[in-house]
């Protein structure tokens, strides 16, 4: 258990005029400006770095501390940056109006300016009889456009993620081993699909999918198949699942695979009692990894899918150009929420496998 670091008093005096500076100056920013939102993010800005900053040892000098403090600040200026889009969506997503802005009763938080009407209309967009109460489960679950888009982009995303573990988990194993061949070769060819820019891939993957009369049991092409679809994903997927569990396999002991053979074991009751226990949060990770690649992917949809093939990325491109709706911004909140969720995951599967590996504690 790691202990406490105590602040001495003149680190604590320091602490307590650093603060205090801190409200003289936004409150003055504030007179300066006559913007409360404007205060509020100055505050955000540099009150993050300061609460975040960890007492230095007492033989740091002042400009250790102020260096410290500017790299904090302008890391939260770099978090700010990349997350204040994805949570601007969440309250634009309850707006009442069809509007991509906040509205003035949203400022104002008014009774009224707020609505999850476009929540419901991921239900009831496309339904043939949205108010009905004849057979509605069955018209939603057909004819709802954002259901059968969510529908399309689950299946394709959960085929091509256990196609894309397969796969990257046996090319992983093979490269792990010591006297494979080319082992630099082979690694950097099946990583290329997350290197090669992605239009490029979906290009050739349309060309080589739309081939007539090479592919068996689909004699006019694999283009505008769920098949299709689903090998083009895995293909985007293998190089995340190749690469966490070749970062898992990094720290396996060999001789636990000797000892195993020693015994009698097979080569299968080893992979499933010795290796498969150890692997396994790296297998979890890359499969979570290929997920999220399926599911979010757009490029390639748009090249090898038909109308009937459109998933969620696929389907807000669409409504972008076609439709413009606050219906998007309710997926993508509920995207978002997914995202955290898998994240999540992945976090704690990292934690488990160092536990395992024995690189942190218990």
């Amino acid at each position: 258990m790691s202990k406490a670091v105590m602040m001495t008093p003149e680190q604590k005096f320091h602490n307590n005029l650093g603060l205090g500076a801190l409200i003289l100056a936004t409150i003055a920013f504030f007179f300066l400006t006559s913007s409360v939102t404007g205060a509020i993010g100055f505050l955000l800005v540099f009150g993050i770095p300061f609460f975040a900053m960890n007492p230095l040892p007492g033989y740091a000098t002042m400009q250790d501390k102020i260096g410290k403090y500017i790299f904090l600040v302008i890391c939260t200026l770099i978090f700010i940056f990349l997350i204040t889009p994805i949570l601007i969506i969440i309250p634009l997503s309850f707006n009442a109006e069809p509007y991509f802005t906040f509205t003035e009763g949203m400022l104002n938080f008014e009774e009224g300016a707020y609505s999850s009407r476009w929540y419901a209309d991921i239900l009831r967009f496309g339904m043939t009889d949205p108010d009905g109460t004849e057979n509605w489960w069955s018209d939603m679950w057909n004819n709802a456009t954002w259901v059968n888009a969510a529908r399309n982009s689950f299946f394709i995303a959960i085929c091509a993620t256990i196609l894309a573990t397969g796969f990257g988990t046996l090319a992983a194993l093979g490269l792990s081993r010591p006297e494979m061949p080319f082992r630099a070769q082979i690694t950097s060819l099946l990583i290329s699909p997350m290197i090669v820019p992605l239009v490029i891939t979906a290009t050739g993957m349309f060309f080589f999918f739309a081939q007539k009369g090479i592919f068996p049991f689909f004699p006019e092409s694999l283009a505008n198949t769920y098949t299709g679809l689903v090998l083009a994903h895995a293909t985007l997927g293998v190089p995340f699942v190749i690469i966490t569990v070749t970062a898992t396999l990094s720290g396996f002991d060999r001789s636990l695979i000797r000892a195993s053979q020693g015994m009698g074991a097979t080569g299968w009751t080893t992979f499933r009692r010795v290796i498969m226990p150890l692997i396994t949060p790296g297998m979890i990770s890359g499969a979570l990894f290929a997920f999220i690649t399926s599911f979010d992917e757009v490029v390639a949809v748009i090249f090898l899918a038909d109308v009937d093939q459109r998933t969620i990325p696929r389907q807000m491109f669409s409504g972008l150009r076609e439709q413009i709706s606050p219906t998007i911004l309710a997926v993508a909140t509920i995207l978002v929420l997914i995202s955290i969720a898998l994240l999540t995951t992945l976090e704690l599967l990292r934690r488990r496998s160092e536990r395992l590996r024995g690189l942190s504690p218990g």
